[in-house]
């Protein structure tokens, strides 16, 4: 039998009712609070996540536990059985193979202007990229999975500016499917600054017509990546097999 949700220590203080927030904020600040459970591996691979107790668990009603639960599934943190919602366990052979892929698409947008002298990335949509990454630098964003997204934009727009639609769609494909483990990539102040800082030096390199510097910072700022969301998936893991339950 599947276990039921096990009690830790609750995120809303005891004795506390429902927070008195607007609808919109209860249910972003609920969303926030299991996706970070989850990523943190506070939930076993056996442990079914049960509306009402994460509800008393976090001093909400079950309505905005049941809409993150939903966009938790979407985002791949969860999955659902026929009885229910379970944590999903990152799968880190299927990473590794989408990472090489992402690689290598990502490394053709450069590699192609390098090979020809008629193909050049396209300013008008690197100069708004690198300002937007100047202005985080100097307004460094707080520790959260979902700056994935801002990540994602980044190596979306860099090579949309290299003029390839089709590898850009691919991608657009990879980057959907390895979110879910690339979330585990943004937890501390220092991975988030050292990706704005990787981002800038590559954009610059790129703007600059410097395509072989700009070729070998992506590749390092790639493979760093894997590296860095591999740990950090593993551990989580290991937590997540701690509460099997």
């Amino acid at each position: 039998m599947d276990a039921a949700l096990y009690t830790t220590r609750s995120t809303a203080p005891a004795g506390d009712s429902a927070p008195k927030r607007g609808g919109r904020n209860r249910r972003e600040e609920t969303y926030g609070a299991l996706r970070h459970m989850l990523l943190m591996g506070e939930f076993g691979v056996r442990t079914r996540l049960v509306e009402a107790q994460l509800a008393e668990r976090l001093g909400v009603s079950r309505t905005p536990v049941r809409e993150a639960l939903v966009r938790l599934l979407a985002d791949g943190l969860v999955e659902r059985r026929a009885d229910g919602y379970y944590a999903a366990r990152p799968n880190l052979a299927e990473l590794r193979d989408l990472y090489e892929l992402r690689v290598t698409v990502e490394v053709r947008g450069i590699a192609r202007a390098l090979e020809s002298d008629t193909v050049a990335h396209d300013a008008r949509v690197l100069e708004p990229l690198r300002d937007h990454w100047r202005a985080l630098r100097a307004a460094m964003p707080e520790p959260d999975p979902g700056f994935v997204l801002e990540d994602e934009g980044f190596h979306h727009t860099l090579l949309r500016s290299s003029g390839n639609p089709r590898l850009v769609e691919t991608l657009e494909a990879v980057t959907t499917r390895i979110r879910p483990v690339r979330m585990y990539d943004y937890l501390t102040a220092d991975r988030i600054e050292r990706t704005i800082t990787e981002h800038l030096d590559i954009v610059e390199h790129v703007l600059a017509r410097r395509l072989s510097d700009a070729l070998t910072a992506l590749r390092e700022h790639v493979g760093a990546s894997l590296d860095v969301v591999e740990e950090r998936a593993a551990r989580a893991i290991a937590r997540m097999a701690l509460h099997h339950g």
